[in-house]
């Protein structure tokens, strides 16, 4: 047992759902996504309506939302983003009620943990707005803090530590996450809106979520950012963020509102011309990826692998996670998230029967043999063990299952 889930609640929401194989499982979970995303977005449409901004204002806030590609992929990734963000909004729309609010955002940080400051500011915020007496507003805070804190004990009383695995598996640092927030404010388009700090002055409720959103990037910054793309933990406060900015607009002048919003929308046009919702073929390549593995990998006892979700729907053997995330003596070696410094001894103690190594550009001239080793890896690990000496005389490559029409694959390397 490994505590491989970020989002611990996350796992046990989708234990009703988990009576199929791994594709359609995540099938499921996209559905899901989808509905909880919906909600999350017709509530804020409908929170937006209610606002004293101008008609045009207000549509385009929300069309800014609509158009934001980050919004729309996570709520059909199939990840547990759309239930974070679904909470947040709640909180969001109860400002007025601080325990309630409090509640919401600290469920929304059990989901994922970096936004345990965002559901404390938020709710320090909805006591600001509300001015309830003093033994609510620590009420408040309890609830924002309750939900984090019981995730965190039962990690330590199943695992003997607090924090998800991913938390050693993936270091980064500062420099990082303030690239990804910063790329985040701008491909996710809403936070544009919200850079209207004199309008916010006389919105208590816009000060607020926008204070919020700010402690929030701050967060993403101090825990180093993603790995992932399309700006996957800046996506949960979109709706909020775009709430504040309707709330801003009944304050600001027109001009600056309608540039805000023209400046978001040429953006949104600009990543989308370029290639920005390229991510739909993301899903498709995978399951023709693993319909082609299952054959290959699908008799063996025991693979390893830098990527294991596509692994784990291909075959049922047990799996060697070399980036660490499900595995709690690679988590804590040397090196990130794509270059662990994982010794070839650990694999062969591991006794893995195959082992894959992810290149995006194919293999020279095609070819299987020897000149694998020749191939490009963009990935640390991968590139280590490719031209590790030891790796080569206990596996030999014996297929190239490709993903997608770039070139790009994956080589086996059978154990000899």
């Amino acid at each position: 047992s490994t505590d491989g889930v970020t989002p611990l609640p996350w796992a046990f929401l989708l234990v009703p759902l988990a009576s199929a194989d791994g594709l359609a499982m995540l099938g499921r979970a996209k559905a899901l996504g989808l509905l909880l995303g919906m909600l999350a977005f017709v509530a804020t449409g409908c929170a937006v309506g209610r606002c004293r901004a101008p008609g045009w204002a207000r549509a385009a806030v929300l069309a800014v939302l609509a158009l934001s590609v980050p919004a729309a992929a996570y709520a059909v990734s199939g990840m547990e983003t759309p239930v974070a963000t679904l909470l947040a909004t709640g909180a969001a729309l109860r400002l007025e009620r601080p325990r309630t609010c409090a509640l919401l955002a600290g469920f929304a940080a059990a989901m994922r943990p970096e936004m345990l400051p965002w559901a404390l500011a938020m709710a320090l915020g909805a006591c600001v707005v509300a001015r309830p007496p003093a033994l609510r507003m620590a009420l408040a805070v309890t609830f924002a803090m309750t939900p984090f804190v019981l995730c965190a004990g039962i990690r330590v009383a199943v695992w003997g530590h607090p924090a998800p695995l991913a938390v050693w598996a993936k270091p980064s640092d500062l420099a990082h996450g303030a690239a990804y927030a910063g790329a985040g404010c701008v491909v996710t388009l809403v936070p544009i809106l919200v850079v209207a700090p004199f309008a916010l002055r006389r919105s208590a409720r816009g000060a607020v979520l926008a204070i919020a959103g700010l402690v929030h990037l701050a967060a993403i910054v101090a825990a180093g950012g993603d790995w992932m793309p399309y700006a996957r933990l800046v996506v949960p406060i979109l709706p909020s963020l775009a709430l504040a900015a309707a709330l801003a607009a009944e304050h600001a002048a027109a001009w600056a509102t309608a540039a805000r919003c023209a400046i978001a929308l040429a953006v949104g046009v600009v990543l989308v011309a370029r290639g920005g919702t390229s991510g739909r073929s993301v899903g498709a390549d995978r399951a023709l990826l693993v319909r082609d593995a299952r054959p290959v990998l699908g008799s063996l006892a025991r693979v390893a692998s830098l990527d294991v979700g596509w692994v784990g729907a291909a075959t049922d053997a047990d799996l060697l996670d070399l980036a660490g995330v499900t595995d709690p003596v690679i988590a804590t070696l040397p090196g990130g998230h794509t270059s662990k410094r994982v010794p070839a001894t650990l694999i062969l103690a591991r006794d893995p029967d195959a082992l894959l190594l992810y290149t995006p550009y194919g293999l020279p001239e095609g070819a299987l043999d020897a000149s694998y080793r020749d191939a490009t890896y963009s990935r640390a690990i991968e590139a280590r063990l490719a031209a590790d000496d030891v790796i080569a005389r206990h596996f030999a490559p014996s297929a190239f299952l490709p993903l997608g029409a770039t070139g790009a694959g994956y080589v086996v390397l059978s154990r000899r």
